[in-house]
């Protein structure tokens, strides 16, 4: 009787360190307002004078390294991946009207963004996520490489105007063409640009 007691006891005592070995400890970060920014186009219909449309880009700002402009490092960073292409809560793209970003057919609808770039250095490309994915399994973006890319569009190396500080994405277009968008992606002394045709509806 003793005996299986004891028994009894030891295995009960095995199954609590096993619990608590297996238990899954989480931590936090985050709470405070961090540096986001947002570079958006807006159509006005003007004969209505209501809104005809709008896509925008929101992205944190992470801050330029010197170290950064040793190549090996940058190259290390870079080469034969996926860069999220801000800080803290992913890049998105929201767009409520059908775009074409250097060829590639964007439909309307939200996208997490990445960066890609190629294992030789030499091509870089906007990497799009779907959201959906993304969420149904809890995912940061820190671990962007985990993400499934749905699609990419190339971009290309433009000469940059000095180094930015921070992560800056504009959008620029002519006056008289405002359809025909320009998108600037500088970060350091890395500048990549990709045209954007927007489509608006009749």
């Amino acid at each position: 009787m003793k005996t299986h007691s004891l028994l009894a006891g030891g295995m009960i005592l095995l199954a609590t360190c096993a619990a608590a070995q297996s238990k899954i400890v989480i931590s936090a970060e985050g709470g405070s307002p961090d540096d986001r920014g947002s570079a958006r186009v807006l159509y006005w219909n003007d004969t209505a004078n209501t809104a005809a449309g709008e896509f925008a880009f929101n992205y944190g700002r992470p801050v330029w390294k010197k170290i950064y402009e040793a190549p090996a490092k940058f190259d290390a960073m870079t080469k034969g991946h996926v860069w999220r292409m801000g800080s803290n809560f992913w890049t998105e793209l929201q767009t409520e009207l059908p775009l074409e970003i250097a060829g590639k057919s964007v439909p309307v609808g939200a996208y997490f963004l990445g960066l890609h770039r190629s294992a030789d250095g030499a091509e870089w490309s906007l990497a799009f996520i779907d959201p959906a994915k993304v969420l149904e399994n809890r995912g940061d973006a820190f671990e962007i490489q985990k993400a499934p890319i749905e699609f990419e569009a190339p971009m290309t190396v433009a000469k940059a105007d000095g180094i930015a500080d921070k992560l800056t994405i504009t959008l620029s277009y002519p006056k008289q063409d405002p359809k025909s968008v320009t998108l600037l992606v500088h970060w350091g002394n890395l500048a990549l640009t990709a045209p954007i045709k927007v489509t608006l509806a009749d």
